[in-house]
């Protein structure tokens, strides 16, 4: 009997190890296509049922070693850093230094002409406070770091008035995360890298997280992903700032921090989520309101926490939370009742992140096509659907497609777009963007010879275009 129950318990133990090996294999085919076909370069870290499932990274971390991305590479978090601004909050409430309520105006008196807004409405973005990457763009001087001073000294010299009456609107502003990072500073008289390291990333063990100001500070960090754009026409990557590519933006505003500049590798990032979820580092009560759903005046929901975007319901929820900064892309969702965890994180700025694909691989389910497969055409049978084409629908709009090594790029006669096509049949080419937001064009040559273009944005066709056969051009 005891032997009969050994080879069970073994059989057992076997078809769950297969099972996830073949789960495994599914996640890592879907990521290889992704990278072969230039949609994803880093490293992703998945998790269910609360263990560690599958871990791989792919690509470089940088193009002059070429050495490859692992568990161990660190990236910049961008949008994904507001979480850890928030928590700095929480753990400044939690000490009796600043209630939720307190206004701005209270820790920063140089901004009065915001009074009325208040940590809680920073914390969910309904404080109607404009955005800087916007504002500063057109008012900062691009050869000057700016750092959370200098934007505070921006504002409190321009006096802007607020875009609408605090809490009657969500909407999403980094400098909503920037000037609670002044309010860390300024309680705790700590910098926020400071106060982070000290009470959170050190007590939770993330030894690889940290803030890091690339172009003020720059410094020599091991295992650290370089964050890389293309070159204009070219497959070639390149940081942001590149004259080839010309982002001034990561230059000048690179001394801010809050909103973005938390460096961290997959590892880490699990244990600051185990950590929610296990509520080890904040109390049911700090983390229920670190995770509410809760209204504007008018009775609209914010499904926005503190530094979490939140879906589902107490019974089924998710905290999730995107960037993309500097030739980086971040992607992190955790469903608590499932407790299930992935971590994108990715040194390549139009990086994509299969979630769809990975929940169905999971759930067991039917696969669907979310990211289309690349197929190979011949030189000729993509060459010949570039040209200029001409807007149906406007006066003298032109849309300009060209051939880059079996790929179509696509620019607009207003905007440069530089957006990179592939085949996925004989006459459609799917889009290679930021975070896979779907795009095709679609050619259909006509019998007099024209060809006509079709811009699909979900499948909806958004733009028709028409290229004249040669004869009559």
């Amino acid at each position: 009997m005891i032997r009969i129950t050994t080879m069970l318990l073994g059989l057992i133990t076997s078809l769950n190890a297969f099972s996830q090996t073949r789960v495994q294999l599914k996640i890592d085919s879907v990521f290889r296509m992704m990278h072969a076909q230039r949609q994803f370069n880093g490293t992703v870290l998945i998790a269910d049922g609360g263990k560690v499932i599958f871990s791989k990274g792919y690509g470089h971390r940088d193009t002059l070693s070429r050495h490859g991305n692992t568990r161990e590479t660190i990236y910049e978090l961008a949008s994904c850093s507001k979480q850890f601004t928030a928590a700095a909050i929480v753990l400044l409430h939690r000490k009796g230094m600043l209630r939720y309520e307190d206004s701005l105006v209270k820790f920063i008196p140089e901004l009065a002409s915001w009074k009325g807004v208040t940590i809680y409405n920073l914390l969910r973005h309904t404080s109607g406070i404009g955005e800087y990457f916007i504002d500063m763009s057109a008012g900062w001087d691009h050869k000057k770091i700016a750092t959370n001073d200098d934007l505070i000294r921006f504002y409190a010299s321009r006096q802007d008035s607020l875009l609408f009456t605090p809490n009657s609107k969500h909407q999403y502003t980094n400098t909503n995360y920037a000037l609670l990072a002044t309010i860390v500073e300024r309680v705790s008289g700590l910098s926020l890298a400071e106060f982070l390291k000290k009470q959170i990333f050190l007590p939770l063990k993330m030894n690889h997280t940290f803030i890091y100001n690339s172009r003020q500070h720059p410094e020599k960090i091991r295992n650290r992903a370089t964050g890389y754009v293309w070159k204009r026409n070219s497959f070639d990557k390149i940081t942001s700032e590149n004259p080839a590519y010309g982002d001034s933006f990561v230059f000048y505003l690179d001394g801010i921090v809050g909103n973005a500049k938390v460096n961290s590798n997959v590892n880490d990032v699990y244990k600051w989520i185990r950590a929610l979820k296990d509520k080890t580092f904040f109390s049911s009560e700090e983390f229920n309101l670190m995770t509410a759903v809760t209204k504007t005046s008018s009775g609209k929901s914010i499904p926005y926490g503190f530094g979490l975007d939140l879906s589902g319901n107490n019974d089924d929820l998710s905290f999730v939370h995107t960037g993309s900064w500097d030739g980086y892309a971040t992607f992190i969702h955790h469903n608590m009742s499932k407790d299930r965890s992935v971590i994108v994180l990715q040194n390549f700025k139009m990086g994509a992140y299969p979630f769809k694909t990975i929940s169905q691989i999971l759930n067991n389910q039917p696969i669907g096509v979310e990211y289309a497969k690349k197929i190979s055409l011949p030189r000729a049978a993509v060459e010949k659907f570039t040209g200029v084409y001409l807007d149906v629908d406007t006066n003298g709009g032109q849309q300009k497609i060209t051939f880059l090594d079996g790929y179509l790029i696509h620019n607009s006669k207003a905007v440069q777009w530089d957006m990179r096509f592939f085949p996925i049949n004989e006459n459609c080419f799917q889009a290679i963007r930021q975070g896979g937001a779907d795009a095709v064009l679609k050619f259909t040559e006509m019998v007099n010879g024209d060809t006509k273009l079709e811009m699909l944005q979900r499948g909806k066709v958004i733009g028709t275009a028409l290229k004249k056969k040669v004869s009559e051009i």
